[in-house]
């Protein structure tokens, strides 16, 4: 008896097992051909285009459609843009003419030299830290650079630095007469310095170690061997771009 009722429940669980078996088989079948059917579009819409794009010496197709060049508006549109492209042209000549001109990046403190159209040197400057010196007073300085378009007003060789009233407040101490002696400072400048207007500079400095940073009182400091390549480079009138 108890041979028989343990072959009765063997038998039942092997039954059991099938019926659990064909279950999942008709969950899981009908779920992964969906899931084959997903990839097979996706590979469709999106990996095969992809792969089209990925290949070499892909051309693009330029079709001639004589119903749309007599179109109006379309005639309109493309007069516009030839005009706009006209516009434009002859104002990136007037910015980028043979002449030699500089660019000034001051968010990331660097330096472009051009000269006939082609960039002729690059590297790091320091421009104006954007930081603000107030007196007791209501008297401020904000030490930023100014932006926009500028030329060469003036070169000096062995330039000697006027000290302005902020550089005395900043050190703690009285502000000298006009012409006091103590305002005059040499070497500091570099062995050039050129003038773009208000008193604003392009010179060098005995802080290199801080190029590349925004860290003056709003001239635009080099090293000696960038300083000397651009004061042999730019002429009076010559353009500055800042940014």
């Amino acid at each position: 008896m108890e041979n028989e009722k343990i072959i009765i429940e063997g038998e039942q669980n092997l039954t059991a097992r099938k019926s659990l078996s064909v279950i999942v088989r008709s969950i899981l079948i009908p779920i992964c051909s969906i899931l084959a059917a997903l990839s097979l579009v996706l590979i469709i819409l999106y990996f095969i285009p992809f792969l089209k794009e990925l290949s070499p010496g892909k051309k693009i197709k330029i079709t001639d459609n004589q119903e749309l060049k007599k179109d109006a508006s379309y005639k309109k549109q493309i007069s516009l843009m030839a005009k706009d492209i006209q516009r434009l042209t002859l104002k990136l000549n007037a910015y980028t003419s043979g002449q030699s001109y500089i660019v000034i990046n001051t968010t990331e403190n660097r330096f472009s030299l051009y000269t006939n159209k082609k960039l002729f040197r690059e590297g790091f400057c320091s421009s104006g830290s954007y930081t603000m010196l107030q007196t007791t007073g209501n008297k401020k300085w904000i030490f930023k650079t100014p932006k926009g378009k500028y030329w060469i007003r003036g070169k000096t060789t062995n330039p000697v630095w006027k000290r302005p009233d902020w550089s005395f407040v900043e050190e703690g101490l009285p502000i000298p007469p006009k012409d006091d002696f103590s305002r005059y400072e040499y070497g500091v400048l570099g062995d050039y310095a050129l003038a773009i207007g208000d008193g604003y500079l392009i010179h060098g400095t005995i802080y290199k170690r801080f190029l590349g940073m925004p860290v003056t009182h709003g001239c635009v400091r080099l090293n000696d061997e960038d300083l000397k390549v651009i004061f042999n480079t730019l002429n009076i009138g010559s353009k500055v771009y800042i940014f």
